[in-house]
């Protein structure tokens, strides 16, 4: 088995593999994402791991993007594809968009379990 090598990564994304997700497309999800990323040659700079469970399992399907800690959800092949494309442009998928660390908000109104940070 060979190492990855990080050195040109800029991102990292969690692809939710919980039962909820692969209930909702997560394993088509899981691989649009690849193919897209390898459609546009971006496997130095966006690494992908599967997940388990990631605790939204009411925004199934979720892919969450770091170092930026944004959460995406109810994600399909399609938005997969339309998410990579924009983080190759350096731009996030606003629409899916539940969470996000450094602006300190849930898009649904609702606070993280487990956090203390609550909507604006």
């Amino acid at each position: 088995m060979s190492t990855w090598n990080l050195e040109e990564t800029q991102c990292h994304l969690l692809l939710c593999n919980g039962s909820s997700c692969m209930r909702s497309q997560g394993e088509e999800v899981t691989q649009a994402i690849r193919e897209e990323i390898k459609a546009l040659g971006a496997d130095s700079r966006i690494h992908t791991t599967r997940t388990r469970c990631n605790g939204r399992c009411q925004d199934a399907c979720v892919v969450i993007a770091y170092p930026a800690g944004l959460w995406y959800r109810d994600m399909t092949p399609e938005l997969g594809r339309e998410l990579i494309r924009k983080l190759a442009a350096d731009e996030m998928l606003e629409e899916q968009l539940v969470y996000s660390y450094q602006e300190r908000f849930v898009a649904s109104g609702q606070s993280v379990p487990g956090t203390n940070k609550m909507a604006n």
